[in-house]
């Protein structure tokens, strides 16, 4: 297990706490297999599992004493076993929530008892015992890197010692060690599936970026080196003994805004290496970080200059056009007033406060980074004269106030003029020009908000703005006490008003907050992002933010003791990161696993919490809302998951706090269309909690508890555990909220999953929520009615629920919605009518509706899905209609249409259409005229399928159209015989009936019988003769009659 657990398993670190395991399914896997093969070590192999271990497993379990029972002694907390070692202590003690295991068959115990709880146990034993060889045997039976000595060492000491103890720890380790070889092996399968690299590819990557590399500012790298000029003859630098473990050669890569990175490239991917060793010419190969795809991808997630030059790059190799956003342009001011701004430039020192310019100057700098203001600006009417006198004046009343703040010594004021200038941040221009074209989000374009103008037809600038220009002046005035008063001023005013926060953006004053929070006065830190948390709700701060690089300060002040200015920085992230740029400079910064780390806390689930509890809950909470914000990229899934945000957020869930679940349940619920998110809400107990909300009193909370549930219940073990803990009632009840859309979509979703359980149906229908899903299929928004219809589709499975439905009018509303447009709805609605139609009583109503020639005009739908749901559909209708042949007749040029739809390349369609046909075909003057349509050469080019559902309705649709004419010749002159008869080999039951049914009405053409004789068909039609499915023996058997007549009567006009 050692190798296994060490090289194999996928581990991470929470926070600042020891490595952890991962929830991924690879680690399930292997967890499943350790649990099985102690639970299985005492039966196998009882001697060895009564061996006495050198040091007890010991980790923090979850049991409680009561599920100890015969065998153990019960003391208040403490619970040892009866069974006791030679030096008489107990081979397991559990004392408060430490437990100690000294032996297998004690293991073995413990796993069967845990019962559900053994996987959580079983991860929590090998988190505690990294090495758990070492415990079991000794030290030097410990894992190790390279050559492992320890079986010699024992062969060994078994030989100079007649010892049974030595002989037994030979038999623990070698079978310990071939476990772990299968372990190993078993990991290859996931392993195995992942992109592998290999030279060639590494070195065109290498070579594309030394083109881009060299010593100017617009260079994505300073330089790009090999450790090691020789290459062998496969392509690899690195040495022979390191090619053994995939290694193809180590790098020097030098960025412009990090020390030198040693990486190591390998087939498995890209990752950091220890560097040079000290004193030694050799490298230390440890990997120090993960494993990223190729080398691109490694430096945009450890350079973000790196990433800004190579947008640059790219711009200027492809020409593209300058992205720009959706700003208006601002004028630029007159040249006078320019001239004077250029004046005041060059008054300004090194080490002297340069935070004031003129307002031309900052107009120049925000129109260069594309920040032009609202239209509501350029729509008031004054002359451009009147404009210039405004700024013209502006300016000088700053001039003056420049010459008091150049008088400030950087001690005195507490502000260093490095931290106070207005920055010019060309790098957050060009990331925001440019999309990270190797960024990958679950949010598709219509989730990426744009930035919106709202035009105004005022002639007077609202006076809210003259009061912020006013502000302007002190604020940037460099004198701590003055920019505080003006911050708690600027807060006076309505900052939820548009027209506030767009007057700060244009004066420039935003620029003027995000450099305030690189200051070290924690007050003005805090009163600017006071204000950034508020405006920064509106669209065009957000970008602005970004743009100006207020992101990457946030950030950093994540790391700061004062817990105030954390809240207030997580929270205004949570505000900004609604856009994909800004999610990801969030992630390129560090902020995920910062932000993770502020989920820590101890006073998770307290009811009545002291003061700094409640503060540490409230980080949290600010936390937990930046998370939210920032998990909507896949990435930033994958490294929330990766920083140990799993088990904190689980954790949290404990609480009962309602302001703090929303932003975690928001955030597992958009995590939770990730596969790994799913199987750790499973396995982490979050399901219980999630359906224990339901039945909050907040209604944004139940909806992201339903929305969570809905995403996770794809899983069968998931819909299990929300019925056994009870949450199909809530989820029934709160059908009964129909007016918020929101809720109802996200409730109706987790009733259609969970619906897909037979047993949680019953449930459904014993609380009566198909009759309420019955009552709402009208006046919903569209992505309600998928839900519903989805629901009701699953649960008309059942013959009960169809007559409820019936019963209840939902017949006719369902026929309604098969005239609507949306592809998902139209799914579901085709399979809730065919469904439905397996009822003489609901098919009558059906028909009368029209239903059925609405259901075949979606056949000519172009999106597959639609067309074969609407054909899975059609065949109940045929199936259960009174005069079938008729009906069908009558929909002009339906049969060509559905004829047609054989020409697909989707294997679904292909299915559902051959099962539409086997139906048709069963009237003789359908099945003339689907043969006149070509039906027979068009079945017959689809016989060599591997797919086993097609070959089905294959051969049953085969089977029928046999009936008419010389069609059984003509599919034998078309090959459809030969590729009929492999289908016998198939492991499906049913294609081996629909199978023979086709051969043996294929077997009246003698041509066919030869054919099918030559390849073999008559020794797989024997075995089937004894099958217990009768049909499948006459169909068999008759084949085999026919087959044999043949041969007679060849035998007979040979020989007389």
């Amino acid at each position: 297990m050692g190798a296994a657990l060490a090289r194999a398993a996928q581990w991470t670190a929470a926070g600042s706490g020891t490595g952890t395991l991962e929830i991924t399914p690879l680690n399930e896997s292997l967890l499943n297999q350790i649990i099985k093969f102690a639970e299985d070590f005492s039966t196998r192999h009882p001697q060895e599992a009564a061996f006495v271990f050198r040091e007890p497993l010991e980790w923090k379990t979850q049991l409680g004493c009561s599920v100890f029972e015969e065998g153990y002694e019960i003391h208040g907390a403490t619970v040892q076993s009866e069974a006791k070692g030679k030096d008489g202590q107990p081979l397991l003690l559990l004392t408060a929530s430490t437990l100690r295991v000294r032996s297998f068959d004690q293991l073995s115990r413990l796993l069967q008892i845990a019962m559900e709880k053994k996987l959580k146990e079983a991860q929590a034993c090998l988190e505690a015992n990294r090495d758990p060889i070492m415990k079991i045997l000794g030290p030097e039976c410990g894992t190790v890197e390279g050559e492992d000595m320890s079986m010699l060492h024992l062969l060994e000491k078994v030989k100079k010692d007649d010892d049974p103890e030595t002989e037994m720890k030979m038999k623990i380790y070698l079978l310990l060690h071939q476990f772990d070889l299968q372990l190993l092996n078993s990991s290859l399968k996931h392993i195995s599936q992942d992109v592998r690299l290999n030279p060639a590819a590494i070195n065109n990557e290498v070579n594309l970026l030394k083109n881009f590399s060299g010593k100017g500012e617009d260079t994505v790298l300073e330089s790009l080196e090999y450790t090691s000029d020789y290459m062998f003859c496969n392509g690899c630098r690195a040495p022979p003994w390191r090619q053994v473990h995939g290694e193809i050669c180590y790098l020097v890569i030098k960025p412009h805004d990090t020390d030198p990175l040693y990486i190591t490239c390998s087939t498995a991917g890209v990752f950091l290496n220890g560097g040079q060793q000290k004193g030694k010419d050799d490298i230390d190969y440890e990997r120090k970080s993960d494993v990223y795809k190729d080398i691109v991808t490694f430096l945009r997630e450890r350079s973000p200059r790196f990433v800004e030059n190579m947008a640059k790059q790219e711009y200027n190799f492809f020409k593209e056009p300058t992205y720009e956003k959706n700003y208006q342009r601002m004028e630029v001011a007159d040249a006078k007033v320019s001239g004077q701004s250029q004046n005041l430039y060059d008054l300004t020192e090194k080490n002297v406060c340069e935070k004031v310019k003129s307002s031309a100057a900052r107009r120049r700098s925000i129109d260069k980074k594309n920040l032009e203001p609202s239209m509501k600006w350029k729509n008031t009417g004054l002359s451009a004269s009147h404009s210039d006198k405004a700024t013209k004046k502006d300016t000088e009343e700053e001039g003056r106030s420049s010459t008091v703040s150049l008088k400030i010594k950087k001690k005195a004021s507490g502000i260093s003029s490095e931290s106070v200038k207005i920055q010019r941040t060309s790098k957050c221009k060009t990331s925001g020009r440019f999309e990270d074209i190797s960024e990958s989000s679950s949010e598709t374009e219509e989730d990426e908000e744009q930035p919106v103008r709202h035009q105004e037809g005022n002639t007077d600038l609202p006076s809210e703005y003259w009061g912020i220009q006013k502000l302007a002046k002190y604020l940037k005035g460099g004198n701590p006490t003055a920019t505080v008063i003006a911050l708690c001023s600027m807060r006076d005013f309505n900052l939820a008003q548009e027209t506030c926060q767009l007057a700060i953006r244009d004066i420039g004053c935003l620029e003027v907050l995000i450099n305030l929070l690189d200051t070290e006065e924690i007050k003005c830190q805090i009163g600017s992002l006071k204000i950034l948390k508020e405006i920064s709700q509106n669209t065009l701060i957000r970008h602005a933010i970004a743009d100006l690089g207020g992101l990457q300060i946030m950030v950093k002040i994540l790391d700061s003791p004062d817990k105030d200015l954390k809240c207030l920085a997580a929270e205004t992230i949570a505000n900004v990161a609604r856009f994909k740029q800004a999610r990801r400079t969030v992630r390129q910064h560090g902020g995920i696993k910062k932000l993770v780390g502020l989920l820590e806390c101890i006073s998770v689930g307290s009811t009545s919490l002291t003061p700094c509890q409640s503060k540490d809950t409230e980080i949290a909470r600010c936390g937990a809302l930046a998370l939210w914000s920032c998990s909507k990229s896949t990435k930033n899934k994958e490294a929330i998951r990766k920083a140990g945000g799993i088990p904190l957020l689980a954790r949290w869930l404990n609480s009962s706090h309602a302001n703090i679940l929303t932003p975690v349940v928001g955030t597992l619920q958009e995590c939770a269309s990730e596969p790994s998110y799913r199987l750790a809400i499973r396995t982490e107990g979050m399901i219980e909690n999630l359906v224990k909300n339901l039945s909050s009193e907040h209604e944004e909370l139940q909806m992201h508890c339903a929305s969570a549930i809905f995403k996770c219940a794809e899983d069968k073990e998931t819909r299990d555990l929300v019925r056994q803990h009870g949450g199909l009632q809530p989820l029934s009840v709160l059908l009964g909220n129909s007016e918020n859309k929101q809720l109802l979509a996200a409730v109706t979703g987790a009733i259609w999953k969970c619906a897909i359980s037979g047993e949680n149906v019953s449930k459904f229908r014993e609380y009566k929520a198909i009759e309420a899903l019955v009552g709402l299929l009208s006046d919903q928004p569209e992505e309600v009615l998928v839900n519903i219809v989805g629901a009701l589709g699953e649960c008309c499975q059942e013959q009960i629920n169809r007559t409820i439905i019936r019963k209840c009018g939902g017949i006719p509303p369902l026929v309604k919605l098969l005239t609507g447009t949306d592809q998902a709805l139209l799914v579901n609605v085709t399979k809730a009518v065919g469904a439905c139609a397996t009822e003489p009583e609901n098919m009558m109503i059906i028909d009368r509706l029209d239903g059925v020639r609405l259901l075949w005009s979606l056949l000519k739908n172009p999106n597959p899905d639609v067309q074969a749901s609407a054909a899975w559909a059609i065949c109940p209708c045929i199936e259960n209609a009174k005069d079938a042949g008729e009906m069908v007749r009558s929909f002009v040029g339906g049969l060509e249409l559905i004829v047609n739809l054989l020409k697909s390349k989707n294997k679904e369609v292909l299915a559902s259409v051959c099962a539409a046909i086997t139906n048709i075909a069963k009237d003789e003057e359908n099945l003339a005229v689907i043969t006149d349509h070509g039906v027979v050469p068009l079945l017959s080019k689809l016989a060599n399928t591997n797919n086993d559902k097609l070959r089905r309705h294959l051969a049953e649709a085969i089977s029928n159209c046999c009936m008419w004419g010389s069609n059984r010749v003509t599919f034998g002159e078309t090959k459809a015989v030969a590729p009929l008869v492999r289908y016998l080999k198939s492991n499906d039951p049913s294609v081996h009936r629909a199978t023979a049914q086709a051969l043996y009405q294929l077997s009246e053409d003698p041509n066919n019988c030869i054919t099918m004789h030559e390849n073999g068909a008559v020794k797989l039609l024997l075995a089937m003769v004894g099958s217990t499915d009768e049909t499948l023996q006459e169909a068999a058997a008759g084949c085999i009659a026919n087959i044999r007549r043949l041969a007679l009567a060849t035998e007979k006009a040979k020989y007389g």
